[in-house]
Order: C-alpha cells, then structure tokens, then sequence
C-alpha cells in the first residue's frame, strides 16, 4: 500500500530543518543530520516528505543493494562477479530509498541474516539482506535515534564508517556496499544520544515549535485539507515539489564546478 505524504513544499516554518535536510539531498558527503525537537514540530513529517522531492537514482535491475551500474569500485558481490564476467547490466530508475529503522528491530534485521526456508529446502546457505542493504544509496531514518538500544547503535556506527556492511554468523561471512544518508530526529526530552553516535551525523540542529498565530493556523488549516482529501492537496502542490526536485537535480550537478574562496574557510575555522 502507497501511504500519502504530505508535501515538503506545504510546510510551514521550520526553515532551519528544511535547508538542512536539503543540504544532505544536494551533497550526501555532509554526512546526514540530527533533528532534535519537542514533538508536534513537523520533524518525521519532513523526513517523509524529502523523499518525494529528491532525484530518482540509477540502480542494477533486481539488485537488492541498489548498486549503481557505473560505481565498479562499490558493487555487491553478485553484481561485482556479473561484471567480471563480461554480463551487460540491465539498469532501471527508482526513487531513493528511504528505510525507517523501527526501535524494535532485531540485529538479524537491521544487517540480515541466513536464509533459513533456503536452508531447509536445499541445504545451501544463502545470505538474506537487511534494512543496511535496503538503504544502500539512499537514505536511512532513525525516529526517536537516542532510544536505540546501544548493540544497534554501534552496528550502525560500523556500517556509517566504512560504508561496508561486514556480516559474520552462522558458518556465513558476508560483506556488501551500505551506504546511506543518516537521519535521526531525537526528543532531548526523553533522553540524550551517545557521543559516539552524535558524531556521525553532519549536521545537527534543535527545532522549536512554530510560535507565530498565522503560522500556527496556516498548519491546522493545510493539516486538516490534507487529512480531508490527501490527493487533492498532493496535487495542489504537484508543480511545486517538480520545481523543487529540478532544483535539487540542477545542484548536485554543479556541486562537483564549485569553488571555495578562501574566506569561507576562514569563517568556518573561526
């Protein structure tokens, strides 16, 4: 079932969050970004809504690793023999994967595990992808991040590191590319985030809620068409979020002509 998004161009306020997350969509080397904020602030509702906007990527046909046809020095091990072989590659365009990592996941699930119906019926070990495969070139989100039990963090910590998924269990050894744009949305209230975890995010910012009385309307008002007819409000904001999209696709192809004066620098050393 396709779940209804609200659009990322119909939010109001929160300009801060906004321009961070469109940062990370522009250069993912930033290396992703903490949102920390009281509830009710629009923190998972813009996470979601990102997606829609972002520029669809190049993947293998029915690889579950997303692997980019173009990238040798990254693929999985089926795609890297393929490629040894002389195999042409069939590619297809897909949005960019956005995996949400539920609190409650088991460690099988986040990294994967055995194939075990494989195991039974043939014999042969054969590796089952996790939530890390699934996120490969695309965009893993951790709502509520600083409640993550601290065996998933440091899992994850591996993985956003090397960018390699390194799987070792059940007579199987495995590797596969994993690498993905860390978002995490935290209440400070419930509790803080390991320093080692904080460290892995780019960008982290504090939101607050939206004060102003017509802006706070303005949110009840589109809330409430949205919630009415999901569709129609999508589609009030259709030629907005392509105007958007195209303006992200125009930026990240001239991320790489960009020049940093040396002024730059020197305020961001000060």
């Amino acid at each position: 079932m396709e779940r209804q998004i609200f659009p990322f161009s119909a939010l109001v306020g929160q300009e801060k969050m906004k321009t961070g997350l469109l940062l990370n969509a522009v250069d993912p080397v930033i290396g992703g970004i903490l949102v920390s904020g009281q509830k009710g602030t629009g923190k998972s509702t813009a996470v979601r809504a990102l997606v829609r906007v972002l520029p669809q990527i190049e993947v293998i046909k029915d690889c579950p690793y997303n692997c980019a046809p173009d990238d040798i020095d990254n693929l999985c091990t089926p795609c890297a023999e393929s490629y040894r072989e002389g195999r042409h590659f069939e590619t297809v365009w897909r949005p960019m994967p956005l995996v949400e990592l539920p609190l409650s996941a088991t460690e099988d699930r986040v990294v994967g595990t055995l194939h075990i119906e494989q195991v039974l019926k043939t014999g042969i070990r054969r590796f089952e992808p996790g939530l890390l495969a699934s996120a490969n070139r695309g965009i893993l989100y951790v709502d509520e991040v600083n409640l993550l039990d601290d065996h998933l963090v440091d899992v994850l910590l591996d993985a956003a590191a090397s960018g390699v998924n390194k799987v070792e269990r059940e007579s199987i050894s495995y590797a596969h590319p994993s690498r993905f744009m860390l978002i995490g949305t935290m209440n400070p209230e419930e509790g803080e985030l390991r320093p080692q975890f904080l460290d892995r995010f780019g960008l982290s910012l504090g939101v607050t809620s939206v004060n102003h009385p017509l802006q706070r309307r303005l949110i009840v008002d589109r809330r409430i068409e949205f919630d009415t007819n999901p569709q129609r409000f999508i589609e009030g904001y259709r030629e907005d979020e392509t105007l958007l999209s195209e303006q992200i696709s125009a930026a990240r192809s001239r991320l790489q002509n960009i020049e940093i004066p040396g002024e730059m620098v020197e305020m961001a050393v000060a």
